[in-house]
């Protein structure tokens, strides 16, 4: 006990207790190994009902939650829009059908759904051809009015503006505005082929590329990936034949020519034509309906969210929030309507910084011990079940399928930036007892954290 004492102090938190099962030692341990200051780690262990742990130190700072954020956003839609809610995405006509012509323009009106796969789109292709639409003679316009005007850059967080974690959203997001470039070694030709899902019409991309022996490494650097123009995609490079067939995600293109050049790839596929081009605008009060495609129910959509942390899903759902009451949602909205549902149930949070709602952020900011609060009041409300199983399990799925804790023992979301290490959620002990559990570093040597976290998780299973 002595000697957890003295680490205590080093590092700056009180040993709170004579017996060494009341205070996390081999966390304590790892954060002093990885030179991560008492000041830059906060944590809350509570118990959710009759526990013997109860445990938090810095709990009240403001911290960078990185993607742990996703709970309050989450959390908040659930009691915003509900369980059941649907996100509705519309095609429509304004000029007459005759022998399977549109003599008209075709409008397609966004609703903001965070999951508009290529799959829905091919299954809306198909519906219009059902309505009897073979031929366009028109403009596609794009109605993005369910959103107010956005400005995302996706290179201003980290430079990295193809990668598709940078997908800013849109209300006529599709498919994620990923392409995936999948490379497929053949070990006899000495090349990978190249094959990008979806089809994009227009784009050019390399169908081989020169395959090299020796181990996978930095396979992605040795591509040498140019994206200078998104529609011809070069690869200088060489691929790695060690590495088996891997996948390169990327989000390079704007919406509106995304989208319109999957419809054009699809529309085409299926034996359409198109005379027209796609631009933006807004759907005319007589245009008539052609399909309504829903999407699944929003309990189904936040179990991607926060199983595998998608940023842009959750965006969209931070902006829907914002547009209650038929105002184009805002990011400002969206922040006003989580907090007011805040204060409505009691907590106080007003250190709350929201920007996107996601986590992708420099800015945003939440304590360890609101965050406590917000999983608290979830675990009391109607709505647990569905916010529970959503959430990444230890050694089971998501983002906590590698972590090195008891397999089963939490429902976990998981926050990684540069410079944070994040961890929230509910842990099972092997008492039968449960805890929330929120853990968050902000430090160069976050990176160096996780371990510490994993730490914290196994003490509180084993001691709870």
């Amino acid at each position: 006990m002595r000697t957890l004492a003295v680490l205590c102090l080093l590092i700056g938190i009180p040993a709170l207790a004579a017996n060494p099962e009341t205070a996390p030692g081999t966390y304590l341990a790892r954060l002093s190994a990885a030179r991560i200051p008492a000041d830059a780690a906060a944590v809350v262990v509570q118990p959710l009902g009759e526990g013997v742990l109860r445990w938090s130190a810095n709990e009240g700072k403001p911290m960078n939650p990185a993607s742990t954020m996703k709970l309050v956003t989450t959390y908040s839609a659930l009691h915003l829009l509900g369980p059941a809610f649907t996100f509705r995405t519309e095609v429509l006509a304004d000029g007459p059908v005759a022998a399977n012509v549109l003599n008209g323009r075709l409008f397609v009106r966004g609703g903001g759904d965070p999951h508009l796969v290529i799959e829905n789109l091919w299954l809306m292709v198909n519906r219009i051809r059902g309505y009897g639409i073979r031929e366009i003679r028109g403009d596609l316009v794009l109605d993005k009015g369910f959103f107010a005007p956005l400005k995302h850059d996706p290179a201003e967080f980290d430079g990295e503006e193809g990668r598709a974690y940078n997908v800013g959203p849109d209300p006529l997001l599709l498919n994620f505005k990923s392409v995936a470039l999948v490379f497929t070694p053949d070990t006899a030709a000495k090349v990978a082929r190249v094959m990008a899902i979806p089809e994009i019409a227009g784009m050019k991309v390399p169908r081989t590329v020169p395959a090299v022996e020796g181990g996978c490494g930095d396979w992605r650097g040795r591509l040498r990936l140019d994206l200078n123009d998104p529609m011809s995609v070069r690869i200088p490079g060489a691929y790695p034949l060690a590495c088996g067939e891997r996948i390169v995600h990327l989000g390079a293109l704007e919406h509106t020519s995304y989208f319109a050049a999957v419809f054009r790839a699809l529309w085409e596929r299926q034996g359409g034509t198109w005379t027209g081009k796609a631009r933006e605008g807004t759907v005319p009060a007589a245009a008539r309906l052609v399909v309504a495609q829903e999407s699944p129910a929003l309990a189904s959509i936040i179990r991607d969210i926060n199983k595998y942390s998608n940023n842009v899903m959750t965006q969209q759902l931070f902006l829907t929030m914002g547009g209650a009451g038929g105002a184009p949602g805002s990011p400002a909205n969206g922040g006003a309507a989580i907090r007011n549902l805040l204060s409505a149930r009691g907590i106080d949070v007003p250190e709350l910084v929201l920007e996107n709602g996601c986590g992708l952020s420099r800015v945003e900011r939440i304590s360890a011990g609101s965050l406590a609060n917000v999983l608290v009041d979830a675990w009391k409300s109607q709505w647990m079940p569905e916010l529970m199983s959503s959430l990444p399990i230890a050694g089971v799925d998501g983002t906590m399928k590698g972590r090195n804790v008891p397999a089963g023992s939490a429902h976990m979301k998981t926050g990684l930036l540069e410079d944070t290490r994040a961890v929230a959620g509910y842990v099972l002990a092997a008492s039968g007892r449960r805890y929330v559990v929120v853990a968050i570093i902000n430090h160069p040597n976050a990176r160096l954290g996780t371990g510490a976290h994993d730490a914290l998780l196994e003490w509180v299973y084993r001691a709870g």
